[in-house]
């Protein structure tokens, strides 16, 4: 699952960028930082000569545990973030590992891309000049992904598809799962007139008749799907960043993001889904995280914590030899306070 997002620009220019991380109840996220100057081989088969190079731009996002490899959100020191989102039932096409110095997984896309772009065109670049693979990272199957991607003035999507990996301009800058992009913006088609505005009251049927009229208020959203699937999501998304407030500045941008975020939390027992050794998991949100790009801030709130941890970049030490791990905040509580 997962929902990403851009809220609307701030009135000071800041640009903030939320994304919900929704997976199946056994996996382990942590908190990553990537050092610049740093050299890298793209992870491949055993043997087989895969891509280097060497890291431009501090990176900090949450990355499966122990591998800085596989981010799976995160932001850079140039204000570009990118977002790794699942992409079943059919839309993923990734081609074998080519041996040729070119080969970067569809797992590690999001590190590569943070670690040498800052902006969507360096992307674009830098996706054409190399071969993404489909890894299975030792699972019984190969992980099927898009890769959203965003800076200050832009947002694509990275789709494997039958005939090739293509940079998909994203002009919603809202992202979610299955089908294709193309398919979301065609589908919004079906939910054109929802407002902020109740609905105005009519008259219903003729002779007396009977005047009716909303009894309350958010008729203007009637419609709306409210299930949890990829395309109902990003509907939804849709509605809520085009219609909420131009926020004042980065902090008003951030907390605005935080609202949207929560209307998308998945709490533990109403998705189940396939889990290892043929059980049946909860689908969860793990963490909801918030990226500025303008600012450069990252924050993060965490499946059984309230509390929201922000990592500033422009304080991060991005030297060292390798990539520095933080266990996310594990049962935190509610804040008490004297009244």
């Amino acid at each position: 699952m997962c929902t990403n997002f851009k809220v609307p620009t701030a009135e000071d220019g800041s640009v903030v960028v939320g994304r919900s991380l929704d997976f199946p109840h056994f996996m382990s996220f942590s908190l990553c930082a990537t050092p610049r100057d740093l050299p890298r081989v793209a992870l491949g088969p055993a043997g087989v000569p895969t891509k280097t190079w060497t890291t431009r731009h501090g990176v900090v996002g949450l990355a499966v545990t122990g591998m800085d490899a596989a981010i799976m959100d995160g932001m850079n020191t140039a204000g570009l973030s990118a977002h790794l989102l699942y992409m079943v039932g059919g839309f993923f096409y990734a081609p074998a590992a080519r041996g040729d110095g070119t080969d970067v997984s569809q797992l590690e896309l999001a590190s590569y891309l943070l670690s040498t772009c800052a902006t969507i065109d360096e992307v674009r670049k830098a996706v054409a000049e190399i071969n993404i693979w489909g890894w299975d990272a030792g699972l019984p199957f190969t992980p099927p992904v898009h890769v959203l991607v965003h800076d200050r003035d832009d947002s694509a999507a990275i789709e494997f598809r039958p005939d090739g990996v293509v940079v998909v301009d994203n002009p919603t800058s809202v992202g979610t799962n299955s089908p294709y992009l193309e398919w979301h913006l065609l589908n919004l088609n079906h939910y054109t007139g929802f407002s902020a505005e109740n609905r105005p009251g009519q008259r219903v049927r003729t002779g007396d008749g009977l005047n009716i009229r909303s009894l309350g208020v958010g008729s203007g959203l009637h419609g709306l799907p409210g299930d949890y699937t990829g395309a109902s999501r990003f509907v939804r998304a849709i509605a809520l960043t085009t219609l909420a407030e131009t926020p004042t500045d980065g902090r008003d941008a951030e907390m605005l993001t935080l609202h949207v975020l929560n209307t998308f939390d998945v709490p533990p027992g109403i998705i189940k889904e396939p889990g290892p050794d043929h059980s049946i998991v909860n689908e969860l949100t793990y963490a909801d995280t918030i990226a500025n790009l303008t600012d450069l801030r990252y924050a993060y709130r965490a499946l059984d914590d309230p509390e929201v941890y922000v990592v500033d970049l422009k304080e991060t030490d991005f030297t060292g030899d390798k990539s520095r791990f933080r266990a996310l905040a594990e049962r935190g509580e509610f804040t008490t306070i004297s009244l």
